[in-house]
């Protein structure tokens, strides 16, 4: 069964930002990859952050990061950043 996702205020505005063949790439890889089965880690794409990471989960997009917590059947998109702004957004760790 394919979880929900949802995104918050903050992640529609990233988005918004971003150009158009940036934001169909990303919002293509959610679908692909958080739709299915967010909770599977992988080196490459999906990495399970550690406290006191302000969300639980990473992906990674070409040179964007989406951070998302899931719960129950749900993702919810909390962050959608480019890989500079992630150092600043997870306290200096990464």
């Amino acid at each position: 069964m394919p979880y929900e996702i949802l995104y918050s205020d903050e992640a529609i505005e990233q988005l918004r930002k971003f150009r158009t063949f940036d934001r169909t790439t990303i919002l293509d890889q959610i679908e692909q990859v958080l739709r299915v089965n967010p909770r599977v880690e992988s080196k490459a794409r999906v990495k399970r952050l550690r406290e006191p990471a302000p969300t639980q989960y990473r992906l990674r997009v070409g040179e964007f990061r989406v951070f998302c917590d899931v719960e129950d059947e749900t993702v919810l998109v909390i962050q959608i950043l480019s890989k500079q702004d992630t150092h600043d957004y997870l306290g200096g760790s990464s």
